[in-house]
């Protein structure tokens, strides 16, 4: 998990109990499995022994840090920025502590509560004349901005973060002992600014540590699918799809991901990588890396709901199994598969095979439908019907509203009642 790191943080770490923050950005009320290196990060200092801050960026989120970005971004409310900032310790406290008496307990703090009365005379005078414009203009992010070919250039707002960024160093390293910050290898820029704003003003002892920016191993941006980000929201990405994210990463990238995101112990991770070396089909690998995460993210029930779920589709799974799922997880299994939208009388009473041969087009015939029930290749629900003039009646609605038809072992349809 190590890209960077300044001379003398090691002795540091061993030297004392260390405060150390990660700052995150406060855009969404969620945050998404991007933000879940750096949050590891501060999962391991704590487990150490040493003190993490969460920093929330409710100041310099409603400015935008050009660190990696191609165009400014959209500029939040106070009001928004609060209700995120709620959300976001909400899931932190999943992987953190923030409630015991321990003296390395992990805590929020927001950046808008020191900057909010803080004036630009202030920030001119106390940061501005300590960093020369030849020090902030020499960093890749602002260089990477300036001559980016689809860039239109670069703000004062945007250029003026990494004293902002590098303020807030300042300001936790004063008033909290704060001598680490710790970040993705695209902030090595602004958190170095820090340092040396604290070295200049106070003279204090900072330092610098960052993680890679995770990749998939094609170089493509990891945590994205072509629907968006993977969020840890279950309102936003349901457990069974975060679940379902993991199961289908690569062996080589489910090699690299158990290490950065998961609590297991190298000697344990170094066996799963050797059995599932052995046997790569049986995705060992994947699966364990899937449970670990969703386990931590969403509880060990919405796991094992998500595995359930899984089984609908790729195993053997039962009628019970099925009306188990929440609505939210039901579409979600069955988000590709074919769908109907019916009115609830047009199914109720209606023929299985006139709803399904004749209204809609599940089976080219009716005599195919004959021909696979005899078979026993259709399912109702996960159960398998043997009635070639089986009826649809009200208890064969999931939750009043859905039907689920199963031709053959891979052909579903989903029928839903309006």
């Amino acid at each position: 998990m190590l890209h960077q790191i300044m001379p003398g943080t090691e002795e540091q770490l061993a030297k004392e109990p260390t405060t150390a923050y990660v700052g995150i950005d406060p855009t969404a009320d969620s945050l998404h499995i991007g933000h879940l290196c750096g949050v590891m990060m501060l999962r391991h200092l704590q487990r150490c022994g040493h003190k993490p801050l969460a920093l929330i960026g409710g100041a310099t989120g409603m400015i935008g840090d050009p660190s990696g970005k191609s165009q400014e971004r959209n500029l939040l409310d106070e009001q928004t920025l609060r209700h995120n900032v709620e959300c976001i310790k909400k899931q932190l406290a999943r992987f953190l502590d923030f409630e015991s008496d321990a003296p390395n307990r992990a805590e929020l703090v927001n950046n808008y509560d020191w900057m909010k009365d803080y004036t630009f005379l202030d920030f001119a005078r106390e940061v501005g004349k300590h960093i020369t414009v030849n020090y902030m203009m020499a960093k890749d992010s602002v260089q990477r901005r300036l001559n980016g070919e689809a860039s239109d250039g670069l703000s004062f707002t945007e250029f003026t973060y990494q004293l902002l960024q590098g303020y807030d160093f300042l300001y936790l390293n004063t008033h909290r002992n704060c001598k680490l910050q710790m970040g993705g290898s695209d902030q090595w820029g602004n958190i170095t600014t820090g340092t040396e704003l604290i070295r200049r003003t106070t003279g204090g002892e900072a330092y610098a540590l960052t993680c890679p920016l995770i990749t998939k191993s094609d170089g493509r941006k990891f945590g994205k699918t072509e629907s968006g980000n993977v969020w840890l929201d279950a309102n936003r990405t349901t457990p069974y799809k975060f679940y379902q994210f993991w199961l289908n990463v690569t062996d080589e990238d489910a090699e690299r991901y158990i290490k950065i995101f998961t609590s297991l112990s190298k000697e344990e991770i170094e066996s799963l990588i050797t059995e599932h070396r052995a046997d790569p089909g049986r995705r060992i690998l994947q699966k364990r890396l899937g449970e670990e995460v969703t386990v931590l993210v969403h509880g060990r029930e919405a796991y094992e709901t998500a595995v359930e779920a899984s089984n609908l589709l790729f195993g053997k799974a039962t009628k019970e199994s099925l009306l188990h799922l929440d609505e939210a997880t039901l579409l979600s299994v069955f988000e590709g598969v074919p769908q109907y939208e019916l009115p609830t009388a047009t199914i109720i009473g209606a023929k299985a095979v006139d709803l399904l041969a004749e209204t809609t087009d599940c089976f080219p015939s009716k005599g195919e439908f004959r021909k696979m029930v005899k078979g026993g290749g259709v399912s109702i629900n996960k159960e398998k019907i043997a009635d070639t003039e089986y009826t649809f009646s009200d208890s064969d609605l999931i939750g009043n509203k859905y039907l689920l038809v199963q031709k053959g072992k891979k052909n579903y349809y989903l029928f839903i009642a309006k």
